[in-house]
Parts: C-alpha cells; structure tokens; sequence
C-alpha cells in the first residue's frame, strides 16, 4: 500500500494533478472501467444545482433512511473531516474503508493523473458498491455535464436553484450555467427541477433530450397550511399528495421548497421504492445538516452558514430578517477570491451593523482587507476565523446575535 493513513493519501492526492480543478470524464471513465464500475448495483439520484445540494442530499437520506432502505450518499466539500463526504446508512464510512478504496484507484489508474474530486468520487462509488447500498445520492462538484459525478448515469436527476458561481469554469449568465447543470440529464429519465425560475437552457436541453420534466409550480405545488400542531404544509403532483407535513428540522424558508423537489424525486422514484407519509414525517424531522443556518447552543446567538455566493447569501439575509433579534446583528467574513463578494455582501448589508472581517489561510483565500475594500471600507480584520469571533463575541450582550458565514472554509474554522 502506498500509504497506511488518511492524511498521508489526501496530502498526496493534492499534488498529484497539475491543476486543482480539471473538468473532464475522461481519466475517471477509464480507471472506473478498470475497476469494473461503471454499472454499480445501486440506483442513482444525482443532485446539480448552485444553491441547496447539500441540502437535498440530506432531506432525501433521512427520509429513505427512515423508510427502511439501504442509503448511501456522497457530497462535498466537507466540514472538518473528509469521511464526511461518503456516508452508508447515515454514518461516515471509516478511515480504512477509504484507505483500501485509494489503494485500489491508485492500482487501477497506471499513469493516469487525477485531481482530489476525482479520486473521491471513485472512492465514494466503489465503497457504496462494497457496502451494498440500494440507494445513491450523488451531489455534483461543480456544474454537472463535466463533473466526475456525472460519470455515472442517473436514474433521478434533481437540480436545484441555478445561480452565478463558479464563472471560471461554468461561464458567467444563468442560460451559460443552466446548460453546465442539464448534463446530469438522460435520455428517458426523469428530471425533477426544483428552481422556480430555471434558465431556458435547461428546459431546452430536456426537451432535445428526451428527458420527462418535473417543474416547481407546474407539475408539483407546494404550500404551507396552519394546523393543530402548528405551521404544516402540503404537497401535491396531479393526483398525488401528501397532506399536513411537518416544516423540515433545516432552518431557513427556502428549505421547504428543498424538501419539496425532494418529494418529487421521491415520487419518480415510488414504484421501485415506495415511502410511507410516517417516514416523509420522520425523515423531515430527523434532518440534520451542520452549517446551514445552525444555531450554536448559548447566549449569545451564534449562527453559522456556508452561504458563499449572491443568492445563498439573499437565502441567508431573508431567513435572518424573519427572525426575531432585540439586540444587534454582527457578521464575521471569510471568502473565497473566486467568489462575488460585492453580491455576496449586498443582501445583508441593511441586516448587520458590524462587520469582523476574517483573512482565509487557505488556497484562493481572501484576505481581510480586501474584504474590507468590498465593503467600501467598512468592518475590522483580523488573521482569522477565531480572531474575528472572538473579538465579536467580546463585545456582544446576550440579545445580539453573530452570523458567520461566507465559505465552508469559514464555518468549519467556527466548528473546529
């Protein structure tokens, strides 16, 4: 074996390939091929989309899961271990079920280079092909019709909200991106979109395809309802139904309309593997999702959130104002130099009165003052994370609340 720790494989994957990120399904077919793995034994829902993957992914591991079936999914990045990225049955596999799936790549491959995605993505399918799993969530990296993940054929794809992100690699408009997002598509499969404005690319796309297309708004429909038990809502698709379900355990207003594309999914996915409305209730309430609007226990409120782009960060600010704060409202910053960070900012600019600015030590890391010049000069710096909370923190009063946000980077900081 060429290394017999974690750490030692990841340090090792992150030189390997001349360039962090390289788009293509080249290298990962052929080792995928060599590892007699392109027809894995599990039926594959594939989530695109800018905004609320992550979010998807874990709405529809927790209710199959409490359906009864064998789940496993794979999302990036991670927070603050990378065995969180493959998960069976709601747990993280284990440090030496990905050291034995490396060897095994690192063996198939010959002198093809690959990038750290592309080898987490071949280690994720053959340890829920090992694990036997009869279900797989599969979240895209980036964009879709490139990424490693759409090396594998979809039974259900799911795209969420399109946005601008990620310009280098996917383009700069909406319509550019949409089509980026659509190449998780196949012929005669269905497709569930769950965007209540998707670009006209990705509706073209499926009708030149072939592809049955499920909208938000037309082919399924949403809504909250006031019941005994509190806030409630409803689902429907044509005859179908589903009636006084709890609001999902994620915080935010837009997680229902998450859990809403996630129904449908469901709903293609319902001769093959039915779920009970117990388990819709179950899994809905049992959710769990770290960095998404998650509230620190204690006082002063701490709420931490990855939202690292314009419309995660309008999601954020709306989600902030709907909530009840009697004191003030302070922001600690890290981003990412490939991010709109004038956007990003502009949403919650009314919502925060103090800005901490946080410098990055990571690759395309910020630096606080270029924060600090987004923000026409406005907020403090600091070298870091835990600086810039700490000095928030030291001057708040129990009825404020500290919103840290801005990367995964910055949350898993918070977190660790």
């Amino acid at each position: 074996m060429r290394y017999h720790n974690l750490d030692d494989w990841l340090r090792w994957q992150e030189s390997l390939h001349p360039s962090e990120i390289e788009l293509g399904l080249e290298r990962v077919r052929t080792v995928l091929e060599r590892l007699s793995l392109t027809r894995p034994g599990f039926i594959i829902v594939t989530v695109a989309g800018t905004n609320g993957k992550g979010s998807c992914v874990a709405i529809l591991e927790s209710i199959l899961q409490a359906a009864g079936y064998h789940i496993g999914t794979f999302t990036s990045p991670h927070l603050l271990r990378y065995n969180e990225r493959i998960r069976v049955g709601g747990e993280q596999v284990t440090d030496a079920e990905l050291c034995a799936a490396f060897e095994r790549i690192d063996g198939a491959r010959g002198d093809i280079s690959l990038t750290y995605f592309e080898f987490g993505t071949l280690a994720a399918i053959d340890c829920l092909q090992r694990r036997g799993v009869e279900i797989a969530v599969l979240e895209v990296g980036l964009g879709g019709r490139l990424d490693a993940v759409n090396v594998l054929d979809t039974d259900v794809a799911l795209i969420t909200p399109v946005d601008v992100d990620h310009v280098t690699w996917l383009g700069s408009d909406r319509e550019t991106i949409g089509i980026e997002k659509a190449g998780i598509m196949r012929a005669g499969r269905p497709v569930v979109v769950s965007d209540p404005q998707p670009p006209r690319s990705v509706l073209k796309y499926a009708d030149e395809l072939g592809a049955p297309l499920a909208l938000a708004g037309r082919d399924y429909h949403y809504e909250v309802q006031q019941g005994a038990q509190g806030d409630q809502w409803r689902w429907s698709s044509g005859e179908q139904s589903r009636n006084a379900l709890p609001l999902p355990a994620l915080r935010g207003d837009f997680q229902l309309a998450n859990a809403a594309g996630v129904l449908m999914v469901l709903a293609r996915l319902g001769e093959r593997f039915p779920v009970s409305q117990q388990a819709v209730r179950s899994g809905l309430l049992a959710v769990q999702l770290p960095g998404r609007f998650q509230v620190l226990p204690g006082r002063p409120m701490q709420i931490l959130d990855v939202a690292h782009n314009p419309h995660s960060a309008r999601a954020l600010a709306q989600t902030l104002a709907h909530q009840s704060c009697p004191g003030r409202t302070l922001a600690v910053l890290g981003m990412l130099d490939d991010k709109d960070i004038v956007a990003s900012v502009a949403s919650l600019r009314t919502l925060v009165d103090d800005w901490y600015l946080a410098s990055l030590d990571v690759p395309r890391g910020v630096t606080a003052a270029r924060l600090r010049e987004a923000l026409g000069g406005e907020g403090q710096c600091f070298d870091s994370v835990h600086a810039a909370r700490t000095a928030a923190l030291s001057v708040m009063s129990e009825d404020d609340r500290l919103v840290i946000f801005g990367s995964f980077y910055t949350v898993a900081a918070a977190l660790g």
